[in-house]
């Protein structure tokens, strides 16, 4: 059955108005609502108003005590916008992501053997005297598990930490660099404490799967999941 491409083009017209789909958009939430919770919501004036209801006519509908309410057309149509609302998002996201400065893997190398060596010496000073015991007896001990487990513990929650305040740990910093949100907000601790736990915990896994992934943007895994990357703010200021 050949679809009338007119009458396509006529829906997609009528839902091109933004305050048209916001009129969809609180019906679906409201379930219904009077011509004056619409003018007091949507602060327009009431030939505006009346004008975009009575285009909005497919897909609404009055109820018997005269308050406006979506048709079944008009479900229909909400499902549509909320679809084209999140492929909207998802091409800004890849837009602002491909002009993104990203950090090369040397650069992010770098900073993470900064950051964990000094957490390292961190964890020698606060465990100095199993390091003694370690260094006199040669051997591999307990205590190199618990002393790396502490280092890794330690670089965790000190990169979540600086990189969920400003994106940067001090190893960041010195390389230039900073971790931020593909989709261009602010990285909150939440997404730092992701994407920095495979850092610590699951480095290799983390790596090999990012590498598989074969997109410059997620050199590592746990980057791809919580959303975040980092970028040379040396290559972003020239």
């Amino acid at each position: 059955m050949a679809v009338d491409q007119a009458s396509v083009s006529k829906i997609i017209a009528v839902l091109s108005h933004s305050l048209r789909r916001e009129i969809l958009l609180i019906l679906s939430n409201r379930g219904e609502c009077t011509f004056t919770d619409l003018l007091n919501i949507l602060k327009v004036d009431t030939g505006k108003l009346s004008f975009h209801l009575r285009t909005l006519s497919a897909f609404i509908e009055q109820t018997p005590t005269g308050k406006y309410k979506l048709s079944r057309t008009g479900e229909n149509a909400v499902r549509v916008i909320s679809d084209v609302e999140s492929w909207a998002e998802v091409a800004d996201v890849n837009r602002k992501a491909t002009q993104l400065p990203l950090g090369s893997f040397g650069k992010r190398t770098t900073a993470f053997l900064i950051d964990f060596l000094l957490m390292l010496l961190i964890t020698v000073l606060l465990t100095f005297p199993q390091v003694l015991y370690i260094i006199a007896a040669k051997i591999f001990s307990p205590e190199l598990s618990t002393i790396l487990f502490i280092t890794l513990c330690l670089l965790w929650a000190y990169s979540t930490m600086l990189e969920g305040f400003n994106g940067q740990s001090l190893g960041k910093r010195l390389t230039g660099l900073k971790a931020v949100r593909t989709d261009g907000k602010k990285l909150s601790y939440d997404h730092a404490a992701i994407r920095n736990f495979g850092k610590a915990f699951l480095l290799p896994f983390d790596i090999l799967v990012g590498l598989r992934l074969k997109n410059k943007e997620f050199i590592r895994y746990f980057d791809k999941f919580a959303g975040t990357t980092v970028i040379d703010l040396r290559l972003q200021l020239g």
